[in-house]
């Protein structure tokens, strides 16, 4: 994965307060999100592609396995507004159903990414000592790898199908959520209501989803949000190279890899669906930048 800036995705934040009947967090921050012309912009284009993907049918009700022989290689026309590709399937349908593969895998990769690694995260802040340096290790020598070098060699390792690449993905998103989590948690810990918490007998479990982990939730947030857009670059990056999840399930890397030997014939095969990867991972990314400026506006300015 892309080296992130840990220390300040998770620095230290202000402990949750108690909110108010009349008062709702989370309608401040979609207010203030509104207000934020690039959280705008990402919220759109993620919107787009959510809705194209659920209702495909209607959208374009072309099968986009169907093929089209007198119109192979077509650029735009009325019947087929994307073109066509070398097997006279229609781009638009193929595009959207690719749509659906990495909206899946995004959520997918990062909901495991997040389900084991938070947890550990919190193991290991809240015990410390033995604990903390069995998993840490653990998470260590998984970050000495490139997160795209362990969904590669998982996906091929497992097969190309939905569920083994967000399966690989995820395992390659766990190590970064579980260091945010501990990174944050290390500050947390250290408060006097988690003192007062433990020395009034508290169970560790409660103390740890009471306390450290609804403390811990907005850099996870963060973080999960801007994952989402590596998790879309990678599924792409290994439907390219051919571990992806297989045809006849179009995807947006497999066809960029069809589309490449035919270049310099039909450019628009290769340009829809590298302008889709580049706008839903940039759209991923505005809104992370954005909910990481609205829910702790002190990092402002330090991720880039």
């Amino acid at each position: 994965m892309i080296d992130r800036p840990l220390a300040t995705i998770a620095a230290a934040s202000a402990p949750v307060e108690s909110a108010s009947p009349h008062h709702r967090p989370s309608v401040d921050v979609v207010l203030k999100l509104a207000r934020i012309p690039q959280a705008v912009f990402g919220a759109v284009v993620i919107a787009l592609t959510l809705f194209a993907a659920l209702f495909a049918p209607w959208v374009v009700p072309v099968d986009p396995q169907e093929m089209d022989f007198e119109n192979l290689l077509s650029g735009m026309t009325s019947e087929h507004w994307l073109g066509t590709d070398r097997l006279g399937r229609d781009t638009l349908a193929r595009l959207i159903e690719g749509a659906q593969v990495a909206l899946m895998v995004s959520v997918g990769a990062v909901g495991l990414g997040v389900v084991i690694g938070a947890p550990l995260g919190l193991v290991s802040v809240y015990f410390r000592g033995l604990v903390d340096d069995i998993v840490m290790r653990g998470m260590d020598a998984l970050v000495v790898f490139p997160s795209l070098l362990i969904a590669v060699g998982l996906a091929a390792a497992m097969g190309g199908s939905l569920a083994t690449v967000i399966v690989a993905i995820g395992i390659a998103n766990v190590p970064w959520m579980a260091r945010i989590v501990r990174s944050q948690g290390l500050t947390i810990r250290e408060l006097d209501f988690v003192a007062a918490a433990e020395a009034g007998g508290m169970s560790h479990v409660r103390i740890i989803l009471k306390h450290i982990l609804p403390n811990s939730i907005a850099p996870v947030i963060v973080q999960a949000t801007l994952s989402m857009g590596y998790a879309v670059l990678t599924e792409a990056a290994l439907g390219f190279i051919g571990v992806g999840v297989q045809p006849p399930t179009p995807t947006w890397g497999s066809m960029l890899q069809q589309a490449f030997p035919m270049l310099d014939r039909q450019p628009l095969l290769s340009i829809v669906p590298g302008v889709a990867i580049f706008l839903l991972v940039l759209a991923f990314n505005f809104v992370g930048d954005a909910l990481r400026d609205v829910l702790d506006p002190r990092l402002k300015g330090v991720i880039h």
